[in-house]
């Protein structure tokens, strides 16, 4: 197979050194330039077009968003946003998802050596994650415009399976609820989904893999562009119609039935499938509280995190749902779900608001 070429650009002379170090040692990954701004990435793209860019925000003479949204108009390619770990950073950051950028690696402000050095699996995953993105995908949206794990555990590490008779998910109500899961391409893919919704629609619960602190700027920015409530989870919030509730970065989200309400549970715990917060942990606890009540959707991402939560939710009598591959920027955990017996249908990302709305009748 052929290395996958890859641009690194960030105004740090520190950053560019260990970042590409790491990427030129994992295998399949050649790093054909590292340049302190975007004008002398230009000069160096004419020459060779990189398979990946991975790009810093803030940065002399061009921001990255501005260079961002240049490339995806001229010749669209999977970008990793490499960004400061700061609200303000954040807030940034989410606008260069928007344009197109299709995973986020964050660093700090200090210690960034050492930082880099211990997340460079992290780093070389999303490397690898983005060079698979669906380029057709991003071209498509750009025209509309934590630390090495050895063991990989599942969803009982924070909750255990349901009972197929438990009582929370055998109980019908009128209250529906719709569950998503997404990673890689998803803040673009969730944000076509939900500002397309109506104030009348069902509760929805969210896990999109995303760092800690970026969540709550995502969820202000959804927020502010749908006709639903779009607002980063607290332990407590009411899963209601008109209601979006994003898991914050770093911590699970769980759902709890209350007789004939719902509310959620933001919890610590161990990363499961890698992952914190985590589809799976997310989809258990729907099956296990919501049952047939339930509409559980996978959408666009690396991996296999929430396969078997929304096979989970299936056997409880949930409707389940994935992203078709056509639509997807990376058919990973749609694809793993759909092997596991898990989806009862496919759709295409602009059908799925159609869907959650169909969970009112």
């Amino acid at each position: 197979m052929k290395p996958i070429r890859t641009l690194v650009v960030d105004d740090s002379a520190v950053v560019r050194q260990v970042v590409s170090g790491l990427l030129e040692r994992a295998p399949g990954i050649e790093v054909i330039a590292a340049c302190a701004d975007p004008l002398l990435a230009r000069e160096r793209m004419r020459l060779n077009w990189p398979d990946v860019i991975v790009l810093d925000v803030e940065m002399p003479r061009m921001d990255g968003i501005t260079f961002l949204r240049q490339i995806m108009d001229e010749r669209p390619t999977p970008v990793v946003i490499c960004s400061t770990l700061t609200e303000q950073g954040a807030r940034t950051t989410i606008e260069a998802m928007a344009a197109g950028a299709v995973a986020i690696v964050t660093k700090p402000r200090i210690g960034l050596k050492e930082f880099l050095l211990q997340s460079g699996d992290e780093l070389v995953a999303a490397v690898r994650a983005a060079s698979r993105a669906n380029v057709r995908q991003l071209a498509a949206r750009a025209a509309g415009r934590a630390a090495p794990v050895t063991q990989k555990l599942n969803a009982d590490a924070i909750l255990a399976p349901s009972s197929p008779s438990s009582p929370s998910s055998m109980v019908k109500t009128t209250e529906r609820i719709v569950a998503i899961g997404t990673s890689t391409g998803g803040t673009q893919a969730l944000e076509q989904v939900l500002t397309g919704l109506p104030r009348v629609c069902p509760g929805i619960v969210i896990v999109q893999h995303m760092p800690e602190k970026f969540t709550a700027a995502f969820a202000a920015r959804l927020d502010s562009l749908s006709e639903i409530v779009v607002k980063e989870a607290a332990s407590g919030d009411r899963v209601v119609p008109g209601c979006a509730l994003i898991a914050p970065g770093g911590r699970h989200l769980l759902l709890k039935r209350s007789g004939a309400q719902y509310h959620v549970d933001v919890v610590d715990g161990p990363l499961v499938n890698r992952h914190r917060p985590s589809v799976d942990v997310l989809f258990r606890s729907v099956a296990k509280n919501a049952g047939a009540n339930a509409l559980g959707i996978i959408m666009t991402g690396m991996g296999d995190d929430g396969a078997a939560g929304l096979l989970e939710m299936r056997q409880a009598g949930a409707h389940t749902l994935a992203q078709d591959e056509a639509s997807c920027v990376v058919f990973g955990m749609p694809k793993e779900a759909v092997k596991r017996g898990a989806v009862m249908r496919q759709v295409a990302l602009g059908q799925i608001g159609a869907e959650i709305v169909a969970q009112r009748r």
